[in-house]
């Protein structure tokens, strides 16, 4: 989802506010997920979703 957005981002779709928005939800859920285990790679993974959940929701929030 983070590449399709960043794609979108570079070809100034006016769809990328959309799927900012998507992105976030995604990566919120993914986050979500990984926090249940106690592997380190999924800890790893869920810091990652929400540094990029928070970005995205950043990004929505400055653009409404």
């Amino acid at each position: 989802m983070c590449g399709i957005v960043l794609d979108f981002s570079q070809r100034e779709s006016k769809l990328f506010p959309d799927l900012v928005a998507v992105c976030a939800r995604a990566c919120g859920m993914c986050a979500d997920e990984c926090e249940k285990h106690d592997h380190d790679h999924c800890q790893e993974c869920a810091k990652a979703c929400r540094a990029c959940e928070e970005a995205c929701n950043a990004y929505v929030a400055a653009h409404n």
